[in-house]
C-alpha cells in the first residue's frame, strides 16, 4: 500500500507591485502584500489595500467601496456596470474588472507556473525530509494520522508527525522568497483562481440528513490514514440510457462489495459514493447524482447480494460491517431540489467482526452465452484512493507471495485496529453542551422566558429531522429567515405551519419607506410569525422572488437582506435585551460568500457583536467549518455560542423541558348552542390577532398548577394586580379557589350583568353598552369580572390591540361568532370588551356589515361593552343614546367593607399588602390625604438632579397628562444608567428603589410586544408632580424642558413612535367637551397649567423648545402661534410661527390659525374712534384674514382624514373642518361693525346707514359719499374706494357661506354622536351671524322709496327683491332652507312662503327658482295637505318635466334630479309612462348621484346623506311622506305601545328606535310607507319596473346585503336622499 504523506498548500499568496529585476530585496519586503489565496476570502480591508497598493486606484474610490462593504466575494461577482452604479468612474471600473478577470482566469502560463512551483516545493520537501533525518521510504510506506483523526501509537508515526511539523514551519518561513521567479510578476493568476464550491461530506456512519449541491465538489478521494477516519471512493453508475436497470443494480452491488472487501481487508473505515465524478482532474469529486426511480430496489439488491459476494462463513461479518445504502438528495445551486441522488455505503470493519481474517469475494461476470455467468474469486485491498485485487496478477508465485505478505500485514492491522477502537472509546468527549444550551437560551436564568422575542435563521432541513424542530413551537418566534426555497412545501416552514400561523414574506417587504408603525401593522409583526424567504421560493411566479445561485444572490439580494436586518434588529422594533437570534445549521457552510454567512455578518454588524446570538450546528463538522468562517469574517471565536454535540432531538427535548410552565390550558373550549362546546384550536386562535379570547375552561388544568412554582406564580399574579397592574383572568380564577375570598364585586356589577343579560334578550344583531368610569376607579376590572362570569353563556373576548382597524376587528369578531358553527343554524353571541373606544358606532356598523349574511331574525350576535374613561361618568351616562352604566371614584359603604375584608386576607397571604398601593387607594376610598402621605413619604429623599429623580419626574409628567402613557423598560434602564441589561445583572427595581414601589412593569402589545413602565395609578403620578413642585421646587416647565432636552428619550427604543406621540399630545392636545372632557381649553392642560402657575415666559420657553425638538412637526409651531396671539397679543411673532407651521404641513387647521392671527390683530386694532390710516390697516388685515380663511376652506376638501402618525386619533370619528367658513363670516361681521360707525358726512342715523348699505350692495358710487366740507370723512371715503371691490364682495360672499351651511346641515349628517354636538354648536353660531347679517342688509322704508323713485321702471325687480328678502329672513330662500321648513315651520307660515315663491316663479325664468317653487309645494303638502294654495300634482310634474328637458342629464343642479325621484318615481298603475321624464328616471337617479358627488364628495368621509322623504302607499303628492311626519308618528306610538312599558327611556327614544330598526315595526309606520320589492345582484340592489326600467338603490347599511353576490328577491322601504334612493329595513323574501 502506498500513500502520499505530504501535501502542502499555502493559505496566502504574495502579491506585489511591479519592480525592476535589479530591485533591492528590501523593496520587495516593503511592497509585499499578503492576501488570502482565494479572492473570495478577501475581506473589505484586503480589497481596499489591493486597490490602492497594487492597482494604484485613487484612495477616495477605494474608501468609498470599503464603506459600501466591498469584500472579495462581492468583487468576484461584479461586472463593470455594478461598479459604476456604486459610484466608481468608468476608467477605474474597467481597470478593476480586467485585473479581477486575470486573477480568476486559468491559463497555460499560470498552469506551468504552478507546476514549476509545485516541483520546486517537492524538491525542497525531499531535502527537508532528509535534513529531518527521516527515510523517504518510510515516508512513502507508513500510514500516519490526519490532523483531525486519532493518532497511531507507533513511534514511527510520532516521528513522522514531528518531521511534518518541522517541515511546515520551515516552508512557511522561507517559501515565499525562494519561489519568486527572477522576473516581475504582474498577476498571480495561478494562486488566486476561484475554486469550485465544496460540499461537506455526510458524517460517517450517520443516517442521511444532509444534501449535496449539484456541481459542487466533495473532498478528493483518499486512501487509508489512521484506520478510523474513513477513506472515500467516488463512482458513477451507468445512466438509464446506457444500461438496463438490472445491469445498473449489478454494477452498484459489485462496486459496493468490492470496495467493502478492500476496506475490511485493510481494516479501515470507508465510504463509497455513487453519483460523484471519479475522473482525475478538475472535475474530480464533482457532485453529479443519479436518477433513481426507487431507492427500495437498491436496498433490496444490496440485501440479497451479500451472500453472493462473500464466503458463507463471512456473510454475517460482512452484514455487520457494511451499512445499508444512504440516499442523499442533490440540490441545484439555488437550493431547490433536483430529482437526482447520491448513494453512499459506509463500511466499518470492527475488530470484533473481522479479527485476523481475510475476506475474499466472488464476482459474477457475464459470458457471451445467454444466462451464463462465470464466478471469479477476488481479494481486494486498498491501494491509495482505490481498491486493488491481489489475485489479478497472472503469475501464481507472485500472488502467493502477496497473499503471504498480506496475511502477516493483516495481523498487524488487526492489532492496530483494536488499539485504535479502544482509544477512541476512551477519548469520547464528555461535553456539557446541555448546560450551555440552557445558559444561552435563558440568558442565565432558571427557565426560558416566554417574553423573549426569537429570530431564527435556518437552511434546508432534511425531512427526517423535521419532527425534532417541534421546539420552535415553544419559542416566541418573531421571524424566521429561511434559506430553503422549498421550505413552505416540504421543509421547516411547512412543518411549523401545521400547528401555527406564519405569514410568508420576502426581504424587500421590509425595505419600504413606510414608517415602523405602518410596517408593524401591515405585516402583522408581533401578532404572527413572519417567515421570510431570503432566497426566494421555488413555487413563485415572479422572477423577483425566485431562488438564486450564490453569485447571483450576492449581487441581487444581499443588499435587501442587510436592509431587512437593519429593520428587524432596529431597537425601535426589538429591544436587544428581549432579542435572541438562533442560527440553525443543518448543513456545513463552506463558502466564504454563502448567503447564510452574509446574513450572520449583517446581524453581527447590526447588533454590534454576537451577544444576542447562538448557533445550533448539526454536528462538530458543521461547527468547525462555521467557526472558521466566522473567525475569518468577523474575527470572533464563536465556540461559546455554539451547540454542536447534541442532536436535534436532544436540543428539542431540553428546550421544551426548560421553558416556563404553560399558564393556558392545552385544550381550550368555547360555549356553543344547546349547552355544547367546541374546541378552539391553537392555530385557529392565532388568527384572532386583535382579540384576547376567554375560553370556558380558562386557567383550568394548566401546567403551572401542577408545578412547584405555582404558589410563587399565584403570589406574583395577585401582587401585580393589587399593586396597580391590569387584571388578568387568573385573578378571578384564583379568587374562586378554596380558602380565598371572592373577588370584590362593585355595586354596579349586578346592574351591568342584568343589562347584558336582559330577561327577554336582545333582538338586534349588534348592541352597544357603555360603562363610563373615572380613570383608575376599576371600570375595566368590573367589565372583565362580568365577562369572567359570563364565559359559559357568551363567547367572550377583549380587544387587545387598540391600533387595529374597526373592519379587521369586526371580521375577527364574526369569525368568533361562527367558529365551529359555519353551517348549522343558531349562534352563541360574542360579548366583546373594548377599552375607551373612540368610535364605537363605526365598530358597530362594521360588525353589522360583516354579519349581513349571517343575521337571523330577532337574534343578537354581538354585544359590545365599551369601557369609557371620563372625568364626568354620570353626565356622560345621561348624554349618551346607548344603554349604559357608570361608576365613580367613590365607594359605597358596602364596597368599603368588602375591600377591608379583602385587605385582611391579603395580610395573611402576602408580606406587605400595605404596598399594594392601587388596592390601598380604593380601600381608602380614593382619599387625597392617603395619596399625599404615600407620595410624600416615598419621595422625601429624592434627588431630582440625578438619574432616578429625572426618570421619576418624566413618568409622573406623562402619566398625569396623557392617559395610558408609559415608557419602555429598555429606555428606563438606559436613563438610569443600566449598561448591560442583556443578562440583567442589575434591574430597574434595584436601581430605582425605594421609588420603584410607585411604579409597575407590564407588557405592551399595541405597538409591538415589549415591557413598559408606568406609575401604579394616575392619582399617584399627579400627586408626585405636585410634591416635586412644592417640596423639591421642580416646576412643570422644568420637567417638560428636561424631557424635551434629553436626547436619550428620542433615540432608538421600543415604542419610540408612541412615546413621541404622547409627549407631543401632552403639549398640544386640547380638552373638548364633545370628546368627554370636563371643559373646552385653548391649549393642552399642561400648557394651561404652566401658563397659570409660571406665566407666559415659561410657556413660551417650553413651546419654543418643543419646536426645536420636533422640528418637523407643524402642530407645535401652530400651538406657539396660538399662544402669541391669544396670550401675548404679539401678532408679528404669531404670524411668523403660523406661517412656519403652514410651510411644514399645509392643512385647513393651520390655514385657519393664520386667519385667526389676522382676525385677532384686526380685533385688537378696533377702537372707539379710528383714523383713516387705522381704518385702512383694519381693512388690509380683514382682506388677509379672509384670504387665509378661504384657503382653509379649500384645504379642508383635501385634508388627510387620518394622520398616520397620530396614534391617538386613529379611531376618532372623522370630521370636515368648517372653521374657515365660520372665521371668514366673523371677519366680515367685524368689518361691518367698523364701517357702520364711520364718521362719513353730516348726515347720521338711518340715512347714513342706507347710503352705506347702497355702497356695499354696489348701488352707490363712492363719489356720492364725499363731503367737501369734511376732510376727515373724505379720507375715510378714499379708503373705502381703495377697497371697494373687496367690500362689495362681502354680501354675496356671506350669502354663499350661509347657503353652504344650509346645505351642509340639511343634506348631510355627521357619522358620530360627538360630531352631532359640534354641529349643534355651529348651527347656533351660524344662526347668530345670520341674524346680524340680516340686520346689516335690511333696507329701511325710506331706502325702498328712494330706490323706487330713482328707478320707476324697476318696480317689478324691486318687488322680486322684496319677496326674496322675506324668504331670506325666514331662511326659506334656498332648496335646503325649504327642506328645513319641514321641521320648524307651521302651516300658515308655510303658506306665506309658498305665496312668495309663486310670485317669484311667475315673474322669473330661473331653473333653480322653479325647482324651489316645486319643493315649496311638496313641503306645504307635507305640513298642511288641505291648503288651497297647493298646485296639483300633475301641474308640478309638468313643470318639473319642462325643466328637466332644459337642463338635460349633466347639470350640477342636484336638486332638480332629487325632485324627479320624488315626483316621477314609477307607480304600479303606470300613470306616468307617457312622460319622457318617467322613462328616463333611471338616468336622472344616476345624474343625481354624479352631480351630488361633484359638489359634496369631499365631505363623505365625515358625513352621510339624509333622507327627508320616503315613498308612501298613496298616489300623487300623498305618496311623498316626510321624515318629520314619520318622527311624529313614532314618538306618539312609542309612548302608547305597551311593548316598551318595561324598557328604559333610552329604548323609547325615537332616535334609538330609528337606529335600532324598531321604528319600522310600528303598524302606523307600515301603514304610511310602501314596501317595495327588489333584487340583490352582484352585491348591489335594484328595483325593476318592467323589462326596460331598472333602478339602482343604495342600502343605508351595507351589512343589510349578504356577501357572496347572492341573487335573491328582497323587500324594503324606499327613502330619498340628495345622492339618490336608499333602502331601509331590507328583508330577504325567502326568509320571511
Amino acid at each position: 500500500m502506498s500513500f502520499s504523506f505530504f501535501s502542502f498548500q499555502r493559505n496566502v499568496s504574495p502579491v506585489r507591485t511591479a519592480f525592476p529585476v535589479s530591485g533591492l530585496r528590501t523593496e520587495i519586503k516593503e511592497n509585499y502584500l499578503r492576501l488570502p489565496l482565494l479572492i473570495e476570502d478577501w475581506t473589505k480591508e484586503h480589497v481596499k489595500d489591493w486597490l490602492v497598493i497594487t492597482l494604484k486606484v485613487p484612495n477616495h474610490i477605494a474608501q468609498s467601496l470599503y464603506d459600501q462593504e466591498m469584500s472579495g466575494a462581492c468583487l468576484a461577482s461584479f461586472e463593470k456596470q455594478d461598479l459604476v452604479d456604486l459610484g466608481v468612474p468608468p476608467a477605474p471600473a474597467i481597470q478593476i474588472i480586467k485585473q479581477v478577470e486575470k486573477l480568476m482566469k486559468p491559463s497555460g502560463t499560470s498552469d506551468s507556473s504552478a507546476t514549476t512551483k509545485r516541483s520546486h516545493c517537492e524538491i525542497r520537501e525531499s531535502e527537508l525530509w532528509k535534513s529531518a533525518g527521516i527515510s523517504e521510504n518510510i515516508a512513502e510506506t507508513e500510514t500516519v494520522s490526519s490532523d483531525s483523526g486519532i493518532q497511531s501509537q507507533s513511534s514511527v508515526v510520532q516521528m513522522l508527525q514531528t518531521a511534518r511539523d518541522r517541515i511546515r514551519s520551515v516552508i512557511d518561513q522561507n517559501t515565499w522568497i525562494d519561489t519568486q521567479p527572477p522576473v516581475e510578476i504582474a498577476d498571480n493568476t495561478a494562486a488566486l483562481q476561484i475554486r469550485r464550491p465544496t460540499c461537506q461530506i455526510r458524517p460517517f456512519d450517520e443516517h442521511s440528513s444532509t444534501f449535496y449541491t449539484e456541481n459542487y465538489v466533495l473532498p478528493p478521494s483518499a486512501g487509508p490514514s489512521n484506520l478510523l477516519d474513513p477513506v472515500h471512493e467516488y463512482q458513477l453508475l451507468p445512466s438509464a440510457s446506457e444500461a438496463s436497470e438490472r445491469e445498473i443494480l449489478y454494477e452498484f452491488t459489485k462496486e459496493v462489495f468490492s470496495f467493502a472487501a478492500s476496506c475490511m481487508n485493510s481494516r479501515t473505515n470507508g465510504t463509497i459514493h455513487f453519483g460523484v465524478n471519479n475522473q482525475q482532474g478538475p472535475q474530480h469529486g464533482q457532485v453529479i447524482g443519479h436518477l433513481i426511480t426507487s431507492s427500495i430496489k437498491y436496498t433490496e439488491a444490496f440485501k440479497s447480494s451479500v451472500s453472493e459476494y462473500f464466503e458463507e462463513q463471512y456473510v454475517n461479518a460482512a452484514k455487520m460491517c457494511i451499512r445499508f445504502p444512504n440516499f442523499i438528495q442533490v440540490c441545484y445551486g439555488n437550493g431547490t431540489s433536483t430529482d437526482k441522488w447520491v448513494i453512499e455505503v459506509d463500511v466499518i470493519p470492527t475488530f470484533s467482526e473481522t479479527q485476523e481474517n481475510l475476506f475474499y469475494t466472488l464476482l459474477n461476470i457475464d459470458t457471451a452465452e445467454k444466462n451464463q455467468q462465470c464466478k471469479t474469486e477476488c481479494l481486494f485491498v486498498r491501494d491509495g484512493p482505490r481498491s486493488f485485487n491481489i489475485l489479478a496478477d497472472t503469475n501464481p508465485r507472485v500472488v502467493q507471495e502477496k497473499i503471504k505478505r498480506l496475511t502477516e500485514e493483516v495481523k498487524h492491522l488487526a492489532s492496530a485496529r483494536k488499539l485504535a477502537e479502544e482509544k477512541n472509546e476512551k477519548c469520547q468527549p464528555q461535553g456539557h453542551q446541555g448546560q450551555r444550551l440552557k445558559q444561552l437560551i435563558s440568558r442565565g436564568k432558571d427557565s426560558f422566558e416566554n417574553s423573549l422575542q426569537v429570530i431564527v435563521v435556518t437552511d434546508k432541513c432534511h425531512s427526517t429531522q423535521l419532527e425534532h424542530l417541534d421546539f420552535l413551537s415553544e419559542l416566541k418566534l418573531f421571524a424566521v429567515l429561511e434559506f430553503d426555497p422549498e421550505s413552505d412545501i416540504n421543509g421547516t416552514c411547512s412543518f411549523y405551519r401545521r400547528d401555527h400561523i406564519a405569514n410568508l414574506h420576502y426581504p424587500h417587504m421590509y425595505t419600504t419607506h413606510d414608517s415602523l408603525t405602518a410596517t408593524i401593522g401591515k405585516l402583522n409583526l408581533f401578532k404572527q410569525t413572519s417567515w421570510i424567504f431570503c432566497n426566494g421560493k421555488v413555487n413563485e411566479d415572479s422572477e423577483t422572488n425566485k431562488p438564486l445561485t450564490t453569485s447571483e444572490w450576492i449581487k441581487k439580494r444581499s443588499g435587501e437582506i442587510t436592509q431587512m436586518i437593519s429593520v428587524l434588529c432596529n431597537p425601535d422594533l426589538l429591544s436587544k435585551d428581549r432579542l435572541l437570534v438562533i442560527f440553525i445549521l443543518h448543513s456545513a457552510v463552506t463558502d466564504i460568500s454563502s448567503p447564510i454567512l452574509e446574513t450572520f455578518c449583517a446581524m453581527y454588524r447590526t447588533l454590534e457583536g454576537a451577544d444576542n446570538m447562538m448557533c445550533i450546528c448539526k454536528d462538530s463538522t458543521v461547527f468547525i467549518q462555521w467557526k472558521k468562517l466566522i473567525a475569518d469574517r468577523c474575527k470572533e471565536d464563536l465556540t461559546s455560542k455554539c451547540i454542536y454535540e447534541l442532536s436535534l432531538n436532544e436540543i428539542s427535548s431540553t428546550i421544551k423541558k426548560f421553558r416556563q410552565p404553560q399558564t393556558q390550558s392545552s385544550q381550550r373550549y368555547l360555549p356553543s348552542t344547546g349547552s355544547s362546546s367546541v374546541q378552539l384550536i391553537r392555530k385557529d386562535e392565532e388568527l384572532f390577532t386583535a382579540l384576547d379570547i376567554l375560553s370556558e375552561n380558562e386557567c383550568e388544568n394548566t401546567e403551572i398548577e401542577t408545578n412547584d412554582s405555582f404558589q410563587e406564580f399565584k403570589k406574583k399574579t395577585e401582587e401585580d394586580f393589587y399593586r396597580g397592574g391590569q387584571v388578568t383572568w387568573w385573578n378571578f380564577y384564583l379568587s374562586e379557589q378554596t380558602g380565598s375570598l371572592p373577588f370584590v364585586k362593585r355595586d354596579k356589577y349586578n346592574e351591568l350583568f342584568d343589562l347584558i343579560t336582559p330577561v327577554q334578550g336582545y333582538k338586534l344583531p349588534c348592541v352597544v353598552i357603555n360603562l363610563f368610569h373615572h380613570p383608575g376607579c376599576g371600570g375595566t376590572t368590573l367589565a372583565m369580572h362580568v365577562l369572567w362570569n359570563l364565559r359559559r353563556k357568551f363567547r367572550c373576548a377583549v380587544v387587545k390591540n387598540n391600533m387595529e382597524s374597526n373592519k379587521e376587528i369586526a371580521a375577527q369578531v364574526m369569525n368568533l361568532v361562527i367558529y365551529g358553527k359555519q353551517e348549522q343554524p343558531g349562534y352563541v353571541p360574542v360579548l366583546l370588551l373594548v377599552d375607551n373606544w373612540e368610535d364605537v358606532e363605526d365598530l358597530k356598523q362594521c360588525i353589522l356589515n360583516v354579519a349581513s349574511n349571517r343575521k337571523q331574525h330577532n337574534s343578537c350576535m354581538v354585544i359590545i361593552l365599551n369601557c369609557e374613561r371620563t372625568q364626568f361618568p354620570e353626565k356622560s351616562s345621561r348624554n349618551t343614546h346607548f344603554e349604559n352604566v357608570f361608576i365613580t371614584n367613590k365607594l359605597s359603604t358596602k364596597e368599603q367593607i368588602l375591600f377591608s375584608e379583602k385587605l385582611e386576607q391579603l395580610k395573611i397571604d402576602h408580606e406587605k399588602p400595605e404596598t399594594f398601593y392601587a388596592f390601598m387607594i380604593m380601600t381608602n376610598n380614593f382619599s387625597e390625604t392617603y395619596i399625599t402621605d404615600l407620595v410624600s413619604n416615598t419621595v422625601k429623599d429624592l434627588d431630582t438632579t440625578n438619574q432616578q429623580g429625572q426618570l421619576l419626574s418624566f413618568l409622573a409628567l406623562l402619566n398625569t397628562y396623557v392617559n395610558g402613557s408609559y415608557m419602555s423598560l429598555s429606555l428606563c434602564e438606559a436613563l438610569v444608567g443600566i449598561k448591560d441589561a442583556l443578562w440583567k445583572q442589575e434591574t430597574l427595581d434595584d436601581k430605582m428603589n425605594p421609588y420603584s414601589t410607585l411604579l409597575i412593569t407590564f407588557t405592551v402589545e399595541e405597538h409591538g410586544t415589549y415591557q413598559a413602565v408606568r406609575f401604579l395609578h394616575q392619582m399617584i403620578a399627579s400627586k408626585c408632580l405636585k410634591v416635586l413642585n412644592q417640596k423639591h421646587k421642580l416646576s412643570l416647565s422644568e420637567i417638560t424642558i428636561n424631557i424635551l432636552h434629553c436626547d436619550r428619550v428620542y433615540k432608538s427604543c421600543m415604542g419610540k413612535d408612541f412615546l413621541i406621540q404622547n409627549i407631543q399630545s401632552m403639549l398640544i392636545t386640547r380638552h373638548r367637551k364633545e370628546q368627554g372632557d370636563d371643559k373646552d381649553t385653548l391649549f393642552s392642560p399642561l400648557i394651561e397649567e404652566i401658563y397659570a402657575d409660571e406665566g407666559p415666559d415659561k410657556t413660551k420657553q417650553v413651546l419654543e423648545r418643543a419646536t426645536v425638538r420636533f422640528d418637523r412637526s407643524a402642530t407645535l409651531p401652530q400651538a406657539l402661534a396660538r399662544h402669541f396671539y391669544l396670550k401675548e397679543e404679539d401678532f408679528i411673532s404669531a404670524l411668523r410661527w403660523a406661517l412656519d407651521a403652514q410651510s411644514k404641513k399645509p392643512n385647513s387647521y393651520i390655514a385657519d390659525t393664520v386667519g385667526q392671527v389676522y382676525k385677532s390683530h384686526l380685533k385688537k386694532k378696533i377702537k372707539d374712534s379710528l383714523t383713516p390710516e387705522e381704518f385702512d390697516e383694519c381693512l388690509r388685515l380683514g382682506v388677509k384674514a379672509v384670504k387665509a380663511f378661504q384657503e382653509s376652506q379649500e384645504l379642508a376638501k383635501t385634508d388627510e382624514q387620518v394622520d398616520p402618525f397620530d396614534l391617538h386619533s386613529r379611531k376618532r370619528p372623522k370630521s370636515y373642518n368648517t372653521s374657515g367658513y365660520v372665521g371668514e363670516t366673523e371677519v366680515m361681521m367685524i368689518l361691518f361693525d367698523i364701517i357702520k360707525d364711520l364718521p362719513l358726512s353730516g348726515v347720521s342715523g338711518r340715512h347714513k346707514r342706507d347710503k352705506m348699505l347702497q355702497f356695499l350692495k354696489g348701488h352707490l358710487e363712492e363719489k356720492n359719499l364725499y363731503d367737501h366740507s369734511n376732510t376727515t370723512a373724505n379720507e375715510f371715503v378714499t379708503v373705502l374706494a381703495e377697497h371697494k371691490k373687496f367690500l362689495i364682495s362681502l354680501r354675496p360672499r356671506l350669502k354663499e357661506i350661509f347657503s353652504f351651511f344650509e346645505n351642509y346641515f340639511t343634506y348631510l349628517k355627521p357619522r358620530s354622536k360627538e360630531r352631532e354636538m359640534a354641529d349643534e354648536r355651529n348651527k347656533r353660531k351660524v344662526s347668530e351671524y345670520f341674524r346680524k347679517y340680516m340686520q346689516v342688509f335690511s333696507s329701511s322704508d325710506e331706502e325702498k322709496a328712494s330706490e323706487k323713485a330713482r328707478n320707476p321702471n324697476l318696480s317689478l325687480s324691486q318687488e322680486l327683491l322684496d319677496q326674496k328678502y322675506y324668504l331670506e329672513t325666514k331662511r326659506a330662500d334656498t332648496f335646503a332652507g325649504l327642506l328645513q321648513c319641514l321641521i320648524d315651520k307651521h302651516g300658515t307660515e308655510m303658506e306665506h312662503i309658498v305665496k312668495k315663491w309663486k310670485f317669484i316663479y311667475e315673474n322669473s325664468s330661473s331653473v333653480s327658482e322653479t325647482v324651489s317653487f316645486i319643493l315649496a309645494n311638496i313641503v306645504l303638502h307635507s305640513i298642511k295637505p288641505s291648503s288651497k294654495l297647493l298646485k296639483k300634482y300633475e301641474e308640478l310634474v309638468e313643470l318639473l318635466n319642462e325643466e328637466l328637458q332644459k337642463e338635460g342629464t349633466h347639470s350640477n343642479l342636484t336638486e332638480l334630479y332629487y325632485l324627479s325621484m320624488l315626483l316621477l318615481w314609477p307607480t304600479k298603475d303606470k300613470k306616468l309612462e307617457s312622460l319622457e321624464a318617467h322613462r328616463n328616471i333611471s338616468t336622472y337617479v344616476t345624474s343625481a348621484k354624479k352631480s351630488f358627488h361633484r359638489r359634496f364628495s369631499y365631505m363623505f368621509p365625515a358625513r352621510s346623506t339624509i333622507a327627508h322623504f320616503f315613498l308612501g302607499k298613496s298616489s300623487g303628492l300623498k305618496r311623498v311622506v316626510s321624515k318629520a311626519k314619520l318622527d311624529q308618528i313614532v314618538a306618539r306610538a312609542s309612548k302608547q305601545d305597551s311593548t316598551y312599558s318595561d324598557e328604559s327611556t333610552y329604548s323609547r327614544n325615537p332616535h334609538h328606535l330609528w337606529q335600532s330598526g324598531a321604528a319600522w315595526n310600528y303598524p302606523e309606520v307600515q301603514r304610511e310607507l310602501l314596501r317595495i320589492k327588489g333584487k340583490s345582484e352582484n352585491g348591489e340592489l335594484y328595483v325593476n319596473y318592467g323589462a326596460n326600467l331598472k333602478i339602482l338603490v343604495r342600502p343605508v347599511y351595507l351589512g343589510d346585503i349578504r356577501s357572496g353576490y347572492s341573487q335573491e328577491e328582497v323587500s324594503f322601504y324606499l327613502g330619498f336622499t340628495m345622492e339618490g334612493p336608499v333602502a331601509y329595513n331590507i328583508k330577504y323574501v325567502n326568509d320571511q
